[in-house]
């Protein structure tokens, strides 16, 4: 059985950076919509008021888990000790939003490459960061989700089985997997190995086609997918993260270089339309 919570990235209504005004309507549009919780991506700058955003949250009777992604200055091989205060600070703005999932890209800085594959060595720096976070997280009540990334943006977790491995190593009670089903479509051989490699582990899930585009109209094979969620009795998070060119600002960050098809409302209606139905046909 399936059991999620339906949400909305913040990515569905707003560019990347967060302001005040944006995150507002983003919240305002998730609760319009009806998703039951927004995931916002935390600014690396930390210029985030938790506290006015999460009575925002509460004023519109909505949910949240918070995101991250560690910029290239943060990449934990070559900057743990950076990576490690980053995540922290996330983690205490979570807090303060009394959220209890922080996941994302977790392991890198995004587009950082050695032109090598991952070490020995580097294995050893970020299971050791994982370690510190981890166990920083459980004191506030968190959970960790670590996100791997497809090939051309990261050397380090592109794969559900490798980062698992890691994960384990770790060893930690609140440490665990967010797929991307954007990322698995390139890096994965099928859809439901990953989800049952996460198992118990598998904490959170964005949901986003092949082209980012509307759930089911890509190639994206969602009945294996549904069918490994079902398996594992999945309770966690199935988070929205596709786009529309209609927010300009969305254009270079997420390399929309064709028109999409949807506006930004239609696309986040219809995407939800699609998870509740694969929900209930696996039910």
């Amino acid at each position: 059985m399936i059991n999620p919570k339906y949400g909305a990235s913040i990515l569905s209504w707003i560019p990347p950076v967060w302001t005040p005004e944006a995150g507002l309507y983003a919240i305002k549009k998730t609760a319009e919509t009806g998703f039951d919780l927004l995931e916002i991506l935390l600014p690396v700058s930390m210029d985030f008021d938790a506290e006015t955003v999460r009575k925002q949250l509460k004023a519109h009777n909505i949910g949240a888990v918070c995101g991250l992604n560690l910029p290239k200055n943060c990449h934990i091989p070559f900057h743990p000790l950076e990576a490690t205060t980053l995540i922290k600070a996330a983690l205490d703005k979570a807090a303060i939003l009394e959220v209890d999932y922080l996941g994302g890209v977790l392991h890198s800085g995004i587009g950082v490459f050695t032109g090598l594959p991952r070490t020995k060595e580097e294995e050893v720096i970020i299971c050791q960061v994982w370690s510190e976070v981890a166990a920083y997280a459980k004191n506030l009540g968190i959970r960790i989700g670590i996100e791997p990334i497809n090939r051309y943006e990261s050397y380090i977790c592109t794969a559900a089985g490798e980062t698992m491995t890691m994960i384990n190593k770790v060893n930690a009670t609140n440490l665990g997997l967010h797929l991307d089903t954007f990322h698995m479509n390139i890096e994965e051989s099928n859809f439901r190995d990953p989800v049952l490699a996460g198992g118990s582990k598998l904490y959170h899930v964005h949901m986003t086609d092949s082209d980012r585009g509307m759930l089911g109209e890509g190639n994206v094979h969602w009945d294996e997918l549904f069918k490994g969620l079902s398996e594992i009795d999945y309770s966690g998070a199935l988070v929205l993260e596709n786009f529309s060119s209609e927010i300009r600002e969305l254009v270079g960050p997420t390399s929309l270089w064709r028109p999409s098809k949807y506006n930004a409302e239609d696309l986040a209606k219809g995407s939800l339309a699609f998870m509740k139905k694969m929900v209930e046909k696996y039910q």
